[in-house]
């Protein structure tokens, strides 16, 4: 009896010492995270702003993490082939992606089928940045602000047509936006990309185009481009005399788009906790900020998680209402 009571003594302080070292383990390895690089999926094709931004996070995150961040361009499918790879990828905080408005909230707005849910498969965990908007058109058309615009496409009959990079982006919805508030009738013509979208704007075989303020600032910079408003809440520092589209005496009008980075939900809190803390450290930078501020991006502060998750649940009620508003679906 007495052996069989020292037994289960023994038994039970074997079983404790067992997961004591398991729990000493797991706090080893994720003390030790990360201990071999870390990879970041940019969705997008090289040379892009959204490109520029996240090969510029991941340098900083590498530092600040003491761990190479090594970036893979996986485009397609609107950005599905890329995060979409990231949903299924080990929930290990070794593999992130550049979340974007477009992969994270129109996406899953626009398509019928779509292989990832982002509530369910992503905790994203940073908004590095919001990317206003602007509004431009051409040296022909005799209008130099929003207002001068609508006029003018009202007396045009509905012969104008707007440039943009694709039916269901942030460009062709914001522009849309821009029609209704407006009260204007303009024809959309899809194009393969922001150049061909923008020569023909430069032709003038459209009149309008809104666009991400990066790819038109050298244009409106060489005078072959007017800026008529930017959508933003705020202006841009880049272009201090172009007005908001509110300050154009439409107050509620307000679209950007936004870039951040997302893990597979399951990522370990600890291993976020540490991924977010590097995000942070290069959004703060001074010299980054001021980098993509003459970009025409506005660098975001750190938010908490619970800021995070409001941002982005008010992005998809401010997109889904335009979406719902002009029936847009695709396959």
């Amino acid at each position: 009896m007495q052996g069989s009571k020292f037994g289960r003594r023994a038994w039970l302080a074997a079983t404790a010492a067992a997961v004591c070292a398991l729990a000493g383990g797991a706090q080893t390895a994720l003390a030790a995270y990360p201990d071999h690089p870390i990879k970041l999926v940019v969705p997008y094709t090289p040379g892009g702003s959204t490109d520029q931004f996240g090969r510029a996070l991941a340098d900083g995150m590498s530092r600040q993490l003491g761990q190479t961040v090594v970036v893979e361009n996986r485009p397609g499918a609107a950005t599905m082939v890329g995060t979409g790879s990231v949903a299924r990828a080990p929930a290990d905080g070794y593999t992130m992606v550049l979340a974007t408005n477009g992969s994270m909230v129109l996406n899953p707005l626009l398509y019928r089928k779509i292989a990832y849910d982002p509530p369910r498969d992503f905790r994203i965990f940073s908004i590095g940045t919001e990317v206003p908007l602007v509004v431009v058109t051409n040296n022909k058309v005799p209008a130099g602000n929003v207002r001068d615009f609508a006029s003018y496409a009202r007396a045009s009959g509905g012969k104008l047509n707007y440039s943009s990079v694709g039916l269901g982006n942030a460009l062709q919805l914001a522009t849309e936006m821009l029609k209704t508030e407006l009260g204007i009738e303009v024809t959309h013509v899809p194009y393969n990309g922001s150049a061909p979208a923008l020569s023909a704007l430069l032709a003038n075989d459209t009149q309008l185009m809104v666009d991400v303020v990066s790819t038109s600032l050298p244009h409106i910079k060489a005078g072959k481009l007017k800026a008529l408003a930017v959508t933003g809440r705020q202006r841009l520092a880049v272009l201090p005399n172009v007005p908001t589209v509110a300050e154009g005496g439409y107050p509620d009008f307000q679209a950007a788009t936004w870039f951040g980075l997302a893990v597979p939900a399951q990522t370990p809190p600890e291993a976020v906790a540490k991924l977010r803390a590097a995000a942070d450290g290069v959004l703060k930078d001074p010299k980054f900020r001021a980098t993509f501020s003459d970009l025409g991006l506005v660098v975001q502060p750190p938010r908490t998680q619970a800021e995070i998750d409001r941002y982005v649940e008010a992005d998809r009620e401010h997109w889904g209402k335009v979406i719902r508003a002009n029936n847009i679906t695709l396959d």
